[in-house]
């Protein structure tokens, strides 16, 4: 007897039957459709890149490249489009943010993964994920009537500004860290905790000297995700920072970043403003590349290391 019927028949004897014409079909089609999403998604940024870059190529022009990389400036009504002011913005905004939110996300990563009682953690985890799920808006208000006048009596000015800002982008940008940080520390072999407990280590001594130099990269890819979020996040920024295109003068200084100054300006712009507008988006859209390249290139170097 041949080969192939001995398979047939010994499937037909163990009660398997082969795929049906109808089964094939279904799961060709279903791949197809997986396919054709993968390539919406990749061919919908490609679009995006595409025509923030074909708007904004003429900043090459006017005001010219030196002049919009490197001014000092940026005031429409003076025809100056120069982007430092707002590059020095978004940084000081973001690692205030960075210095405020990320210990404090890591932190509470730690607790609902190696602490927290397992009905504790039932408690917790969905109100720090469900801070995800509030739109910026609300962040806004809530920095505008409840942060501004703290801060108002911290720096003796009108609280708008870096300090504010700060404050309210490190309670956004908690739920990003803190989910991917406990992610990562779950991904640590149970067999290291236990190696350490063995050894007579106490909980704390194997959370900070085992666990985190354990999961570095992988608390190092969240902070720099969070990071994104940061430089990325507008309505919020708009409404606390105080918009005004200055270098860092103080923590209670007025101050504006890449984001909110594409808003506010972009309903009024023209000509060589609303170009310099999308230099602006394609500075962002090359942070954001950059950001995401780091991350895909130290979780390969976590890789290669394991």
């Amino acid at each position: 007897m041949s080969e192939p019927l001995k398979t047939e028949k010994a499937a037909s004897s163990s009660g398997l039957k082969m795929m049906s014409r109808a089964t094939y079909f279904r799961e060709a089609a279903l791949k197809n459709i997986f396919l054709l999403c993968a390539v919406l998604a990749v061919a919908a940024v490609g679009l995006i890149f595409v025509f923030t870059m074909a708007r904004g190529w003429e900043v090459v022009k006017d005001p010219g490249l030196a002049a919009f990389l490197g001014g000092t400036e940026w005031s429409s009504s003076l025809g100056r489009f120069g982007i430092l002011p707002l590059i020095n913005g978004t940084i000081a905004v973001t690692l205030g943010a960075l210095l405020l939110g990320a210990p404090l996300a890591i932190g509470t990563a730690v607790f609902l993964s190696e602490i927290a009682s397992p009905r504790m953690r039932s408690i917790v985890r969905p109100a720090v994920e469900m801070l995800a799920g509030v739109p910026s808006v609300v962040f806004g208000f809530f920095g505008l009537v409840m942060i501004r006048p703290v801060v108002a009596e911290l720096t003796g000015g009108m609280g708008f500004g870096t300090l504010t800002a700060s404050v309210i982008l490190a309670v956004m940008i908690v739920p990003t860290i803190a989910t991917l940080t406990e992610d990562a520390l779950g991904s640590v072999p149970p067999g290291i905790r236990e190696a350490s407990y063995a050894m007579g280590a106490t909980t704390w001594q194997t959370i900070y000297k085992v666990l985190l130099p354990a999961a570095k990269i992988g608390i190092i890819d969240a902070t720099i995700l969070g990071m994104g979020r940061a430089i990325g996040e507008t309505m919020a920024v708009v409404m606390v920072a105080g918009n005004a295109p200055q270098f860092f003068k103080g923590l209670g200084a007025p101050i504006a970043t890449i984001t909110s100054q594409i808003v506010i300006d972009m309903s009024y712009a023209t000509g060589t403003h609303k170009t310099a507008l999308f230099g602006l988006a394609i500075i962002l859209f090359l942070i954001s590349m950059g950001l995401v390249a780091l991350v895909r290139a130290l979780s390969r170097l976590n890789t290669k290391k394991a």
